[in-house]
This record gives C-alpha cells, sequence and structure tokens, in this order.
C-alpha cells in the first residue's frame, strides 16, 4: 500500500524540521478537477497517478514509524514519533502533484484546504517547490478540532520556512503537498484525510 523511504543520512538532522527528502480537489467541497490533488479513492496511487509514498527519520538518527491506508476514500495514518538524540522526529507523506513530481503552476490559488480529522498529535501542511534545495519548504500547522472531521485552509502567505530566510513560496515551481507529524519529543500521532485540493 505504501512505500517507505529514508531521508539521506547526510541531511543535518536540524535540516530536517519538515523535510521530507525530495521534490516531490475536493469534489465534495466543489473545487475544479484542475485544483484535486487526491480524494483518496485509489488505494495504490493518487488522484494525479503518483505512488503512494511515507518518508521516515531514520537518515536523521531518529526512529519514527508509521503506517498509511486509504480505506473507504480517506487516508489513514498512524504512527509513534521517536527522535533521536539532538535529532527531531518526523514522518512525511508527500502527494506529489505528478507521477514524475514535475513543477506544477498553482499560482490561481491560494492555498490549501483540506477536510481532515485529527485524532492524535500534531499535523503540519508542507508545501514543495523546486527551487527550495535544503528541504526547508514552505509549511503551516493545520488547526483543527480533535476527533471530528472539518474543512482546513491553509493559505501559501502563511507558510513559512523553519531555518531558511523567509521567501514568498514560489507557487510556479510547486511539486507536491506534503502530510507532516513532527515532535521533538516522543509521542504517538493519528490523522485522517478525506480530500486535499488547493482553493
Amino acid at each position: 500500500m505504501h512505500s517507505l523511504l529514508r531521508c539521506p543520512p547526510i541531511v543535518p538532522a536540524v535540516l530536517l524540521l519538515f523535510a521530507t527528502c525530495g521534490p516531490l480537489a475536493f469534489t465534495a467541497l466543489g473545487a475544479d478537477a484542475s485544483a484535486l490533488v487526491d480524494d483518496f479513492a485509489q488505494a495504490d496511487k493518487t488522484a494525479r497517478g503518483a505512488g503512494r509514498l511515507l518518508f521516515d527519520d531514520a537518515g536523521a538518527g531518529s526512529k519514527s514509524r508509521a503506517t498509511q491506508r486509504v480505506a473507504n476514500g480517506v487516508l489513514v495514518v498512524e504512527g509513534e514519533l521517536a527522535p533521536g538524540r539532538g535529532a527531531p522526529a518526523f514522518i512525511s507523506i508527500p502527494l506529489l502533484l505528478g507521477a514524475e513530481a514535475k513543477p506544477e503552476n498553482v499560482g490561481a490559488y491560494t492555498g490549501v484546504r483540506l477536510r481532515v480529522k485529527i485524532n492524535q498529535g500534531t499535523l503540519t501542511a508542507q508545501v514543495a517547490s523546486a527551487d527550495v534545495d535544503n528541504f526547508d519548504y514552505h509549511s503551516a500547522p493545520v488547526v483543527a478540532k480533535r476527533g471530528e472531521f472539518v474543512e482546513v485552509r491553509v493559505a501559501f502567505a502563511d507558510m513559512k520556512r523553519a531555518w531558511s530566510a523567509q521567501t514568498p513560496l514560489n507557487t510556479k515551481l510547486v511539486t507536491s503537498v506534503n502530510l507532516v507529524a513532527f515532535a521533538m519529543a516522543p509521542g504517538k500521532f493519528a490523522y485522517e484525510v478525506d480530500e486535499i485540493a488547493f482553493y
């Protein structure tokens, strides 16, 4: 159901705050087909034809683990964050905008919209762009009431880089939308996503 990939150990652990190791529409909410990132209708690939991926933090010296599965059109992710000594813990689910991870111009949109249920832990929405070469992609927390599906909008303008100079997201070169669970302390996390799109 998913591929488990590990980040290269040459990337310093502190730089993996919200990283995903590479470049990577709301049908029910009325989005255009072109805005759709994934509706989780297929278990083995996204609505845009890319395979399902999961990146862990083993290359950064941490030992987090997670599973992802698609059930009844919903992505279900559960896991445990286990940071190494002086290293962050993270699990990232990248949703590539195309099977070949080519950049796409999403400048007509304002941000990312998702229908999500956070059951445990925290979740960050991250947008990867081809012009970022140090994995410090633009990110923002997903703030949602726990235990029930809600629609959350995360504006591109609210997304920040963690350690690099703050630059606007280059919406002409977007390669993926990533779902990232992150922590500096051990803990479990669990979330479900029904749909994700640009708005």
